[in-house]
């Protein structure tokens, strides 16, 4: 297997960086979902969780906030706006009050069949066919396990 070297002045170039062009992406890729979901009046985040509910609804915060890689300090105030919304009720344990259930509410539900429009014009948008845009995603979520 042929190896490549690179200079430290190379090393250093940002497009020689993976870390750059992983973020560059992941910029134009949410800018790209900005106006579709905006029609929903759904932000990034707000999407991201309910694409996690719609797959399982009834989810506890800390298992929503695993999926999502996010911490409860920053998942709450994304959760109240939803339940504010009208998307989703959050109810505490009876008896464990510090587990607190995730629940669609039937307009949440509902958003789906719109939210299911979106995924094609994606798809559409980047120019890639789908069997790439799923070998991609397949190749960042086994960096992402990689580097923990």
């Amino acid at each position: 297997m042929p190896t490549t070297t690179f200079t430290v002045d190379e090393t250093l170039q940002l497009d020689n960086q993976l870390c750059f062009a992983l973020y560059s992406a992941s910029l134009a890729m949410t800018k790209l979902y900005k106006p579709l979901l905006k029609k929903l009046g759904m932000t990034y985040p707000q999407y991201l969780a309910m694409l996690v509910l719609w797959e399982r609804d009834g989810l506890m915060v800390s298992e929503l906030g695993e999926r999502l890689s996010l911490d409860s300090g920053t998942l709450t105030p994304l959760l109240k706006r939803m339940e504010a919304t009208g998307w989703i009720s959050r109810l505490r344990d009876v008896q464990d009050e510090r587990r607190v259930f995730i629940t669609l509410t039937s307009a949440g539900r509902s958003l789906k069949t719109e939210a299911a429009k979106i995924p094609p014009c994606i798809l559409s948008a980047t120019q890639c066919t789908l069997p790439e845009v799923l070998s991609l995603t397949q190749q960042v979520q086994a960096l992402r396990e990689k580097i923990g």
